[in-house]
Formats: C-alpha cells, structure tokens, sequence
C-alpha cells in the first residue's frame, strides 16, 4: 500500500457527509419543460447557485429556506464558491440555463472541480438552441450544430465574442442548420464575426427572442440586417443554414389561439397554478393577482368540535366545496396529531375537478363528484338521500367559507341529512394591487379577465375598479356570470362545463374566432364556446 504522504487520494469535501453537488440544465427558462428530476433537485436544494439569465419562474420552484446566490468572475472563481459552499455541508445546486454541457464556462467549472477531486451530478436540460427551433418551427435534423456562447466573458463579466473564446471559423463553414444563443449586447457582434468568416451578409436568419417563453417572438430576417431588429435583453438564438424552409409549415408556438394575450388571473398564485399552466400552453402570459386573502376562522372551537365528532364516528359524509376547505381541514388534522386515517369510513364528495385533486393530494380518493354542472347544485342532483336502513349514521360535515351560500347545506337536509355547517376558514378582501395593475384593468392592459367565483368578481372590482370594456370577461359558471352582470360586466365567455380546464379551453376558442374573423363575437351572459374547441398543444 503507498504511503499517504507521497501520493495524492481522493478528497472529500470538509463538513456534513450529506453534502452533494448537482449541477441541473434548467433549459430555455419555461418551466414546464424541466425535468422531473430537475424539479425534485430544486426542490430538495439548500443552496443555490445561480447564473443571472435563469427565469424567475424557474427560481419559484425553489424551496422559501433556499440561499440563493449569483456567481461572479471566471470558471475559477465560481468553481471555488462551489467547494467553499460544499464544505459547510448541504445540497448545492448550480443552476445553469439550457443545458450544463452546452456552456463552456461551466464545463470548465465542473472540470476544475473534477481534478479537485469534487463529485457530482448533472441534470441535463434542453439547450437554448433546440428549445428555440423547437418552438419557432425550425427543424434541425440529424446535421446541426447548437452552440451557447453566453458564458463566454472577460474576467470582468462582459460578453467577449473575439474569435479567441470562439472558433467562428468552424461555426461559419457547419453543415446543416446552426443555432446560436446569445446576449442582447453580443448580437451585432455575432452577426459580424461570422461575416467576418465566410457567412454572406444575406444568409438568412431566423431570429428567436425569449423562446419558449410566454412573450417569445421569431423575425426572419438576413445576417447583415439582425442588429436592426428590436429585442428584449435576450436570450436571443439565431437559426441559419438548412432546416429554416420547413418553419411555415411546422410553426406551432406563436399559432397558438391565445398566443399574445395577456390574461388577468384574480387568484393567488397558489390557487392559480393549474389556470396559469393551462394558460401558458394556449401561449397566454397569464399575470395572477390575488382578490381575496384566507384567514382562519374567528371561533376555532367550531372547528375543533367538528373534527373530534368526525373522529368519533358521528359522520357518514364530508362535503368539500373548496381546495381551501381541505387545507382547512388538514391543518386542523395535525394540530391534532392526526393525518388523513381519520376519515377512513368516512365518504367524501366534492363539487368538482378542483377540489377532487386537493383531496387526492392528500391521499383520498372522493366517492362522489358531480356528474353534471360542478357546484353545489350539481352535487345535490348526484347526492343520494340519507336511508336509515342503509346508512350506519346520518351525519355530514361541511367545512366551507364564512361567506358561502346556504343551498348545498339546505339541500342536503332536505335529502334527509343532518347536516354540520362550521366555518372552516375566511374569505377577506385583498389589498388593492400596484398602482400600474389597477391602471392597466381599468385602462385596457389585459386582454381578457378569469372570473372561477362571483367572489372573485365582486372583491376584483372593490380592490382594482371595473375591467375595461376592450377586455374579454371570462366567467367560470351561471352564477359568476350573474354576478359580474350585476357589476356591470358583459359576460363574453363561459363554458358549458363550470371547471377551470372548459373555462381556458372556452376563451382559447373564443380568441381562435377572434382571429379567424377580425372581430369579437357576439355574446352575452349566456355566451358558449364554439362547437369543436382548439386542442391543447
């Protein structure tokens, strides 16, 4: 065996043993095309290490406890933040946009790293470069060449392009089609450098800005006009060579029928996610302002009695009627040391999709769900009345909102149930948003307008004034539509369905015959969809 003192072993970082490195490809900045992995990586980091062009909404999937920093300087002075950050134990994640490989710069981070004698993992993510094309329509084929040069810089951090950090020569002579991402400040420099080495100034180009992003936009256009066009501050990609031919026909992002539209969402952002998401695929850019905030209720013992006869076994039913009112409960369950067995025997209905999947996020399939309309009303169409032979007791609880109607709890009795209506938790209004929020609902800035309860209605108008006539009222069901009626809202939009998915999917269309007729249909309260609605991409 050698001697220790000669050779060189392989070292461990100092600190907490459960210390590990993952470096993670976060792609194009959208973040429904990260990765599983990506996401549970993320989610379980303890710090994070950022470059500055990662999209914020990447950052969200970040835990609250998270340290979040950006790295300066060169590949060495980021590869020794690493190690230091390593050394005090945790999960460090290096998060880098497109894909870790794809960037020199970081190659040279995990290679310094590597002849440390550090380990890690890498998550691979799409390039800039293929999420571009992909989106832009532009096939890249079996020959292509994607490079991301952003993370070629001086020490000083500043884009540098000089045929030193590149090799131009190689990128102007590729077979096939070429992507390049770049920095808003190293467009006009790109497009001379490879002019500079063999590319005719009328090549044409294909230039995406944002891809994959709500806001993303494509100009085809030549080399020597791209630093005419008008851009963000990047990430820029430019398309050249074969596979540019096939973007009419293939095309499909900036197509999309809501592609371009910004829509107000009056929910917060946890409420809002799968509205936001399904938003986000018809290529809105959907902005979420929250109407009402959730607060518990003002007498708890309701509540504690409740769940301790639920415990006791005097219920045969719990109706939930809202996401809010499972958190409710479930709060209250470990407040009490108790997890979701304490409904076993228990049947649980729910008025629709949304609060079906709360329920199941807690590992509870619901029994019943309304066959038709999802409300309350359609819950009791489907609700089976109270049989003594049958039902052991005839008890149900219901944890709803303080300001919810009476119906689904007089129906229910009125099938013969004994029905416990406790206030699970309050609705107050939100503050008002920002000042340039409130003047952009009420002056035009939003295309259209997502109303899911006559509450949200009522408290969007009380915290921001009235929507502007331009903007497309949405309304998730009868009830809503009424009450923004009563507002003095046109209704122009509700689905034939009441649940989130058919209300998105309704606007999707109603814009689809936007754009097919150059003008807004005729509709009221009463307004439906058309026919056949737009798949989902």
């Amino acid at each position: 065996m050698s001697d220790s003192s000669t050779d060189s072993p392989h070292r461990e970082p100092e600190g907490d043993l459960a210390a590990r490195l993952t470096f993670v490809g976060v792609g194009p900045g959208n973040p429904d095309l990260l990765t599983r992995l990506a996401v549970e990586v993320l989610g379980s980091a303890d710090i994070a290490v950022v470059d500055r062009d990662v999209h914020q909404d990447v950052l969200a999937l970040l835990g609250g406890s998270v340290t979040v920093e950006h790295p300066e300087g060169s590949p060495v002075a980021v590869a020794e933040t690493l190690e230091d950050r390593l050394a005090a134990g945790g999960h460090v994640v290096r998060l880098v946009s497109g894909d870790p490989w794809s960037r020199d710069g970081v190659i040279r981070e995990a290679a310094l790293l590597a002849e440390a004698g550090v380990r890690f993992e890498v998550v691979p993510g799409i390039s800039l470069g293929a999420g571009a094309a992909a989106y832009a329509g532009v096939a890249l084929g079996q020959t292509h060449v994607d490079v991301d040069i952003r993370s070629e810089a001086t020490a000083s951090g500043h884009p540098d392009v000089s045929s030193k950090s590149v090799d131009w020569a190689a990128l102007a002579s590729a077979p096939g089609t070429l992507s390049v991402a770049v920095s808003g400040d190293q467009l006009g420099k790109t497009a001379t450098a490879l002019m500079e080495h063999g590319l005719a100034g009328v090549t044409p180009v294909v230039m995406v800005d944002r891809a994959t992003l709500a806001r993303e936009s494509s100009s085809a256009t030549t080399l020597e006009q791209v630093e005419t066009l008008e851009t963000s501050e990047g990430p820029l990609v430019l398309l050249l060579g074969a596979g540019l031919e096939t973007r009419e026909a293939l095309a499909w992002s900036e197509n999309r029928p809501l592609y371009g539209w910004t829509v107000l969402v009056p929910r917060t952002r946890e409420q809002a996610g799968s509205m936001s998401a399904l938003l986000r695929r018809y290529g809105a850019l959907p902005l979420e302002v929250p109407t009402i905030s959730v607060e518990k209720p003002r007498l708890p013992t309701h509540m504690e009695r409740a769940v301790k006869n639920l415990v006791d076994g005097e219920f045969e039913w719990v109706v939930f009627t809202s996401a809010n009112a499972v958190r409710a409960v479930r709060e209250k369950f470990v407040e009490f040391g108790l997890d979701a067995r304490a409904l076993s025997g228990v049947k649980v209905a729910v008025v629709g999709d949304a609060t079906a999947a709360a329920v199941r996020s807690y590992g509870i399939e619901p029994e019943l769900i309304p066959s038709g309309e999802q409300s309350g009303r359609g819950l009791l169409e489907d609700f089976p009345p109270y049989d003594e032979t049958l039902d052991p007791v005839n008890g149900v609880l219901l944890p709803r909102a303080d300001i919810a109607t009476e119906t689904l709890a007089t129906g229910l009795a009125e099938l013969g149930w004994e029905v416990t209506d406790v206030t699970a938790y309050r609705t107050v209004r939100a503050a008002p948003p920002p000042a340039e929020i409130r003047e952009a609902i009420k002056g035009g800035g939003f295309d259209a307008v997502l109303f899911t309860s006559s509450s949200t209605a009522r408290n969007l108008v009380g915290i921001a004034g009235k929507p502007h006539a331009r903007t497309v009222v949405a309304c998730i069901g009868p009830k809503t539509s009424e009450t923004a009626g009563e507002l003095g809202l046109k209704v122009d939009v509700m689905p034939s369905v009441a649940n989130v998915p058919a209300l998105v999917a309704a606007l999707a269309s109603y814009a689809q015959q936007v754009a097919e007729t150059g003008k807004r249909p005729q509709a009221g309260p009463a307004a439906r969809p058309a026919a056949k609605e737009p798949p989902l991409p």
